[in-house]
């Protein structure tokens, strides 16, 4: 019942629409239509306004032709990272890809592809279902804001999945925790070449905290990254101030208490090692300048943790088991939407799509697993009516 031609149609088309973090506007309306040709109902909740963006969360309603089946719950997201504008994606033997010069957007536009696609094939074969719920979010890529901020007011469903892994062989149930940390480290400016002694380079003590940490993977289910580094002016001046900003996480939450507070010793202990006192003529002891921290711990979202017999997992691994397929349960390092979403009370499960080596320039969609994940999704929705409201 899926129409595998139109469905890479579709994924080819919106993946050609630019549409990063906080600019999703474009990729919004074309779905909007899509969706309303349909006969769905599509209006936007004001997460936008809430993050700096240019639209908001679109939330879309599908009413059931089963009364007495229980709402069901989709969600993919459709912002993506960058090098992201000006997408050029090609198919070979199979495989869709960008022309390497930027990321190819599958991560999320096959989730969302994969969920048009299922309604299309609801709506044309008369498949029994009851009232389909869609989040189509915004900002998830700079750290799961459109879910944070979502409407949770317009949803009635309780159960229902996440498109937004990579292959249909697994289902994610576990993501960690994740805390954002940002360090200002505050040096003193001089002239580079007459007097740097009478300076503290704040790049050097980042340097010295840095390379002192615990990065990469900590342990099987821990890991830590600086991802950001920015400061200094010019090469002839001692640098004044640095900015760092990383993350953390774990599925342990005293492990990820453990890795925050060595990366924040790090810092501190470097800043401590630093200071310089100045003769300007006036005093016989001269002014002594201490380098300075400054930090914010912030948390970006909590674990999810599905049970292996909420109805999410029993529907889906009931579906693929009628289409013939496999499904293996799976641990993931990454967080995603369903992270907010089981956290607030609607229980849900991560299906992959197909895509891989996601947020570089190599990263490819399988065009076999992701028509089969569509299949999935089908025949999971259409399991849901026998489930009693």
């Amino acid at each position: 019942m899926i129409d595998k031609e139109r469905m890479t149609e579709h994924v080819m088309d919106i993946i050609k629409i630019d549409s990063l973090s906080r600019k999703e506007k474009d990729v919004a309306l074309k779905l909007q239509k899509d969706m309303e040709e349909i006969g769905a109902e599509c209006f936007y909740d004001d997460a936008g306004e809430k993050v700096n963006g240019n639209v908001g969360n679109l939330i879309v309603k599908l009413e059931g032709n089963k009364p007495d089946a229980p709402p069901f719950f989709l969600s993919a997201h459709m912002d993506t990272v960058g090098p992201g504008e000006g997408i050029k994606p090609r198919i070979e033997d199979g495989i869709i890809k960008s022309d390497g010069t930027t990321i190819l957007g599958s991560d999320d536009k096959s989730g969302i592809a994969v969920i048009v696609e299922t309604i299309r094939a609801i709506k044309e074969n008369g498949v029994a279902h009851g009232d389909i719920e869609i989040a189509f979010t915004i900002c998830e890529e700079i750290g799961l804001l459109g879910s944070k901020h979502i409407d949770m007011s317009k949803f009635r469903a309780r159960h229902g999945i996440v498109l937004d892994s990579s292959t249909p062989d697994r289902l994610v149930l576990r993501c960690p925790s994740a805390d954002h940390l940002e360090f200002t480290v505050h040096g003193l400016e001089a002239h580079a070449g007459l007097c740097p002694e009478n300076g503290i380079s704040a790049i050097q003590i980042t340097s010295e905290a840095i390379s002192n940490m615990r990065l990469g993977r900590i342990d099987d289910y821990t890991t830590a990254n600086i991802g950001v580094i920015s400061g200094g002016r010019a090469t002839n001046i001692i640098p004044n101030q640095v900015r760092v900003v990383g993350e953390a996480r774990s599925h342990d939450e005293e492990t990820l208490k453990e890795q925050v507070n060595h990366m924040r010793k790090c810092f501190h202990e470097a800043v401590s090692n630093y200071e310089v006192t100045l003769h300007d003529g006036l005093s016989a002891e001269g002014t002594t300048y201490v380098a300075k921290l400054d930090e914010i711990i912030e948390r970006s979202y909590d674990r999810m943790d599905v049970d292996i017999k909420s109805l999410p997992v029993v529907l889906v691994e009931a579906a693929v088991k009628n289409l013939g397929y496999t499904i293996k349960r799976h641990t993931s390092g990454g967080g995603c939407d369903a992270n907010y979403f089981n956290k607030f009370g609607i229980e849900c499960a991560n299906l992959g799509t197909g895509m891989y080596d996601l947020h570089t320039v190599n990263e490819y969609l399988v065009l076999e697993e992701f028509y089969r994940s569509a299949e999935i999704m089908l025949e999971a929705i259409r399991l849901n009516t026998k489930i009693p409201s």
